[in-house]
């Protein structure tokens, strides 16, 4: 409700003490979320929605200028979320060097888009360009946010095009929109080759504004320490955070690219008994590979953190480890809020008597399976990840839950 009263522009509309607090209470509700959410929250995404928004409290409101000093650590934090993300790449999979990672991630990426399947079929020179291009954009463009108008403008609108090109290319959540909205403060509308509204006319700031900016900016530049230090190491974390409010962190993405991809495909049945002839049905996910024959969708801004997740379980079963065994449970069990998470629930009628999980190999088809089979993929059983398991009767008190 809070937030859909500042979208409407309550928080320009009340007194500036009154719509800091406005911003203020949306970050410590979210950052609330984020730390109670644990793993489920762990993306990189949210600390920088955490961070931004603590930054955006002491922007002011429609009457207040937006303070120089503000502006400045909006372009630190957007300098670090590119900057961390092309060093990790550098530092990382040697394939970002020999500028090959694209010949293989716009198919392995964690939730593809509808678009994928033709970026994964460019010419491979193209891929080329587009590393090159990408090392150039994360790398050298940066530096240019801080120098004077118009290098600074540039710098954010190359940041642009490189967002919504990765926009165009996948589903990344919100982190190609929020990268967007700090580039875009990096901007003087009056060297953009197109009309622009004429620039506001504000009330002069009060004095007790003035000394809270200041004081945050001190705070700020002391947390970036760490996340400097990281940077500079050869050891770089990315996606991190050095204090428990999030207030200043380290950022970056696909460090290494995985060459193959494979996916969790979670099966059910109604037998009781298994046998050969026992029938399995399919569960259906919004957002990961599933049918062949389903395309993928367009969800970014809207983040589907269960098939995210279910993205993890191949590469690392263990990371799994703390949620997939109750994720099953809930399936078995036909829970209601676990099955709103999921696009087709093959048991609308009743609990199934198994579930299990097994793993396949996914690839994108050729051109010409696509004109010969429609389909957008190709998948291939590699092994069992979890057998057959039903829920423990009452007669077996000992059976572990969920086996």
């Amino acid at each position: 409700l809070l937030a859909a009263a500042v979208l409407a522009g309550a928080a320009d509309a009340v007194p500036l003490g009154a719509s800091m607090a406005m911003w203020a209470v949306l970050w410590a509700l979210y950052l609330s979320i984020v730390n109670v959410g644990q793993i489920w929250y762990g993306f990189g995404w949210e600390t920088l929605l955490l961070e931004a928004g603590f930054l955006a409290v002491f922007l002011g409101n429609a009457r207040t200028g937006p303070p120089v000093l503000v502006l400045w650590l909006l372009r630190w934090l957007l300098f670090r979320v590119e900057f961390g993300a092309g060093l990790i790449k550098l530092r990382g999979d040697r394939c970002w060097r020999k500028l090959t990672c694209l010949d293989y991630h716009h198919e392995t990426q964690p939730m593809p888009g509808p678009l994928s399947w033709f970026f994964h079929h460019l010419p491979r020179p193209a891929h080329r360009v587009e590393v090159a291009a990408n090392h150039i954009a994360q790398l050298v463009v940066p530096f240019g946010l801080f120098a004077p108008q118009p290098v600074a403008t540039w710098a954010g609108v190359v940041v642009i095009v490189t967002q919504l090109w990765l926009v165009a290319s996948g589903n990344f959540a919100w982190l190609n929109w929020i990268t967007i909205l700090l580039a875009a403060g990096a901007v003087d509308a009056a060297r953009l080759p197109f009309p622009t509204p004429a620039a506001p006319r504000f009330a002069a700031s009060p004095l007790w504004f003035e000394v809270t900016v200041l004081t945050v900016t001190a705070l700020v530049l002391a947390l970036s320490y760490r996340p400097v230090r990281n940077l500079l190491t050869r050891r770089q974390r990315m996606n991190t955070s050095f204090d428990p409010l999030h207030l200043v962190n380290s950022y970056g993405a696909f460090g290494s690219v995985n060459r193959t991809r494979r996916e969790v495909v979670i099966e059910g049945t109604r037998d009781a008994e298994l046998t050969e002839g026992t029938v399995w049905h399919e569960y259906g996910f919004y957002g990961k590979p599933g049918e062949p024959g389903r395309w993928p969708r367009q969800w970014a801004p809207f983040h589907w953190r269960l098939d995210w997740m279910l993205w993890f379980v191949p590469l690392s079963p263990a990371y799994g480890r703390s949620w997939f065994d109750g994720f099953i449970e809930r399936l078995l069990l036909n829970d209601r809020d676990t099955l709103r998470l999921l696009r087709h629930n093959p048991f609308p009628d009743g609990r199934p008597a198994h579930v299990r999980a097994r793993l396949f190999q996914y690839r994108f088809t050729t051109w010409r399976e696509l004109r010969e089979t429609g389909a957008c993929w190709h998948r291939e059983h590699v092994r069992d990840l979890t057998p057959p398991v039903r829920l423990a009767t009452p007669q077996e008190p000992h059976t572990r839950p969920g086996r």
